[in-house]
């Protein structure tokens, strides 16, 4: 029998990573220690906190747990941390090329502004590149649960920083709340700026938010989308368009739309030929970073060497990287499993 080969060296591009989720354990214990807040035990013990975000309920402790420890994130320093470690730990996983999902506006109070939150952040994310070696991008992402005027804002942003490093815009929090067609315009503003639309959908709720994503939103990438996998149709739908779902198993688990690893469909999506890129979301309050997904899919449904080399194939293709960048990855993939 064939050994398995290590998954850590496999070349692949990390796209669903929520920025404060981003956060090491040790380092949120650190910083809440420095400014004096009192963590909730959930966020004490470095492991995941037990959750079920399925019900109203579940997810505003959810979000609350977020809200805190994005409290801990106070100055550029920090900030500067914050994208390093995570650059650091994306490396480790095999990484080779990051793109990093944030809100700026939840950053601002304490960085003198959304502008210069945006202008905090993207340096950092400047530093971090030099540091690690790792190429990484960013995201852009409005808040569903605020006004859609706001969103409208950030899009404009988002385009005009797209020449630092702005690659495409998103729309996350809880997609049972309010309804995509109301970001319709903020949408069209970052894709007539050349931004990628990857919204979430598909998580919380069924297959009808996925088809929000693309008919109202023209999404080019769905956050998560496993909630295809009950439509027939709309998987057919997926794979015909190359539409990448940014799926990420461990998170699906933790937050309750899924009672098991076994039970999300990364099988029937992958029949399908919908394409995905398996994410990590948020390594701090779900305990698994990138490569762990993969050893997720292996271990409980069954993929192959093969079929992860193309899982990390099909990641790398969903990138903003330049064609020549995305070539030599994929013979990076090539390598890997050749050895």
């Amino acid at each position: 029998m064939e050994r398995a080969r290590d998954v850590r060296l496999l070349p692949k591009a990390h796209l669903h990573l929520h920025f404060t989720g981003s956060m090491r354990s040790s380092t949120l214990l650190e910083l809440a220690d420095k400014y004096g807040v009192h963590l909730p035990d959930a966020l004490l013990g470095g492991r995941p906190p037990k959750l079920r975000a399925t019900d109203e309920r579940g997810w505003f402790r959810f979000q609350r747990l977020y809200d805190m420890a994005r409290s801990c994130l106070r100055s550029p320093e920090d900030i500067q941390r914050l994208v390093r470690e995570a650059a650091e730990e994306d490396v480790r996983d095999g990484s080779r090329w990051l793109e990093i999902q944030v809100d700026p506006t939840s950053y601002a109070p304490r960085l003198g502004g959304l502008i210069p939150a945006l202008e905090v952040i993207l340096d950092a994310v400047d530093r971090a590149q030099r540091d690690t070696g790792l190429p990484i991008r960013v995201l852009v992402a409005a808040n569903r649960m605020k006004h859609p005027l706001d969103a409208r804002t950030l899009a404009r942003l988002a385009v005009r920083y797209r020449d630092r490093g702005v690659v495409g815009f998103g729309l996350s929090n809880d997609e049972r709340r309010g309804f995509a067609r109301d970001f319709d315009r903020a949408f069209d503003i970052a894709r007539q700026g050349g931004l990628l639309a990857a919204p979430h959908g598909g998580e919380m709720s069924g297959p009808a938010s996925v088809r929000d994503c693309l008919d109202d939103l023209s999404a080019g990438r769905v956050g998560h989308g496993v909630r295809a996998a009950e439509d027939p149709r709309l998987l057919a739908r997926l794979a015909e368009a190359g539409v990448t779902c940014e799926v990420c198993p461990a998170s699906n688990v933790a937050l309750g739309v899924y009672d098991k690893p076994a039970d999300v469909p990364v099988r029937t999506l992958w029949d399908a030929g919908v394409p995905m890129a398996l994410g990590a979301d948020d390594p701090l309050l779900f305990g698994s970073r990138l490569a762990a997904q993969y050893e997720l899919v292996r271990e409980h449904h069954g993929f192959t060497d093969a079929e992860l080399a193309e899982l990390a194939r099909q990641s790398i293709r969903a990138t903003s990287a330049p064609a020549p960048v995305r070539a030599e990855l994929l013979a990076d993939v090539d390598a890997w499993l050749a050895a």
